[in-house]
């Protein structure tokens, strides 16, 4: 049931980091001018705000609020802002959508409660009562191996009757249980790893929201440009070479949030460290980070 155009924020969405300062302070400055740069320059129809990659556990409720409306007064009307919330406690998780509503947010990325691993039965209940207690859209996210619970396929479709639970990001590594929700639903499905980016896509889905577009965002797009316009080879190129620079970002053995700091870094844009638990990426590894995207810039496919 699933349209292209049913895509509530866009197609290519950027899971932004959330810049800090050298002492570990939120850096609202940073995060303008990156969001600014990721809209501008990186093809980003949308910027999804302290999610996985934003270092959500770490950021305070004041922090949340300062970094959404900052990120809004950058971006204006030019792209779609979605601020990720939720915890293992409903009543907190109420408190952040709320707020991020009244600061500004065009919707909420609401991740499943983790670590109680409530039964599907809680999970729905969770979803409904903070998508009652908004106005904007609600995208749920599907993260289990973070998370530790799913959301099966049947507990989505009971959820897409809800009028403002309006599409996924999907990190459930599950092609067949995605395939059968973009069929039954109007749910918008965004992808959440890179490397289904394009099948998610081909079989219906709405786009992608993405730790790897903090620096090569037009190169991802390039993949759903290319598939738009009928040229699923060169969709299928752009793909396999933003795969290039995703495996060793996401799938290295470091968090995004790392991997992606570290080339930010190096490429002179906002960024600075992540916050303790995490710690930095090591030189060797964030020089080859940079060599991998030098490459890519300088001409994906050789």
């Amino acid at each position: 049931m699933t349209s292209r155009s049913h895509s509530p924020f866009g197609r290519a969405l950027c899971a932004m980091v959330t810049p800090f300062t050298a002492d570990g302070s939120l850096d609202p400055d940073g995060a303008q001018r990156l969001a600014d740069h990721l809209v501008s320059n990186g093809g980003c129809d949308g910027l999804v705000l302290s999610g996985t990659t934003g270092e959500s556990p770490t950021l305070g409720h004041d922090e949340q609020v300062r970094l959404t409306r900052a990120v809004l007064e950058a971006v204006g009307d030019r792209a779609r802002v979605v601020v990720g919330v939720g915890s293992n406690d409903t009543a907190r998780t109420l408190a952040q959508a709320r707020a991020a509503e009244e600061a500004g947010a065009h919707g909420l990325l609401v991740v499943t409660p983790y670590y109680s691993r409530p039964p599907q039965e809680a999970i729905e209940a969770h979803f409904r009562t903070v998508a009652d207690a908004v106005g904007v859209p609600v995208l749920l996210y599907d993260i289990p191996g973070r998370t530790g619970a799913r959301i099966e396929p049947d507990t989505m479709l009971r959820l897409a009757e809800h009028p403002r639970v309006v599409g996924v990001k999907d990190c459930a590594y599950d092609l067949l249980g995605s395939a059968r929700v973009i069929r039954d639903t109007d749910l918008a499905y965004y992808s959440g790893c890179e490397e289904f980016n394009l099948p998610l896509y081909a079989i219906g889905g709405a786009g992608y929201i993405s730790t790897v577009a903090n620096a090569a965002g037009a190169l991802l797009r390039s993949v759903l440009d290319a598939f738009d316009r009928g040229d699923t080879a060169a969709a299928a190129r752009a793909h396999q070479d933003s795969l290039r620079l995703a495996e060793p970002m996401m799938a290295g053995g470091l968090p995004g949030a790392v991997t992606a700091k570290a080339l930010l870094n190096a490429l002179d844009l906002p960024a600075g460290p992540v916050r303790p638990p995490l710690l930095a990426a090591d030189a060797a590894t964030a020089d080859a980070l940079l060599a991998t995207y030098t490459h890519l810039a300088d001409g994906p496919g050789r």
